[in-house]
């Protein structure tokens, strides 16, 4: 039941991020030469790099969900051992590839607004601005999902089906979340 409603959930969120692209092309269609002039300014090996580090967060979710399907809560044998992490290993490495990808779009956030790109100077910086700091809100909302979850796992004394359950639908939330990124990365960055 708390996936289904998770689905839906993520349905009404789809609905907000397909405003936010309407808007987007709907003023980029009336203002084409401020769209080139500003995406000039976009650094994009950069933020295919952070795009990169997103979508593979989403692999290692998925290698956690598996470990919780299993019944592994942590690992066994080495921590170089890779083969042998549990549900808590690849959330731990989800989470620190979530933050670093937060940390990468405060970095280009200070840059742009160094060059002059910000939410009042133009309809471009109050897009771009609204469409990536929303999808940064929502990653960091995933990142606090991902520390109740761990926090969960070593709270109880046994892992339970529902704390599977709990890590099935964070990796929902978190596999949206690369999703939309993956849409708005192609949007902002590789449409000209």
């Amino acid at each position: 039941m708390v996936a289904v409603g998770t689905i839906i959930w993520l349905s009404s969120e789809l609905m907000f991020f397909a405003a936010l692209f309407a808007a987007y092309f709907t003023i980029r269609s009336v203002s084409p030469e401020l769209w080139a002039e500003n995406t000039e300014l976009l650094n994009i090996p950069f933020a295919s790099a952070n795009t990169t580090i997103l979508v593979l967060s989403s692999l290692t979710c998925q290698l956690g969900v598996f470990a919780a399907e299993r019944g592994q809560v942590g690992r066994s044998g080495s921590l170089l051992n890779v083969k042998g992490w549990g549900l808590r290993e690849w959330f731990i490495l989800t989470y620190i590839m979530g933050a670093i990808f937060i940390g990468g779009q405060a970095l280009e956030y200070a840059e742009l607004i160094h060059e002059g790109v910000t939410i009042p100077a133009s309809a471009y910086g109050t897009m771009f601005y609204l469409t990536t700091g929303f999808h940064g809100i929502h990653v960091t909302g995933g990142l606090i999902a991902f520390l109740f979850v761990l926090g969960r796992t070593y709270m109880a004394k046994k892992f339970t089906h529902e704390q599977a359950v709990s890590a099935i639908v964070v990796s929902y939330y978190w596999h949206f979340v690369d999703v939309v990124w993956i849409g708005l990365f192609a949007t902002i960055y590789l449409i000209k």
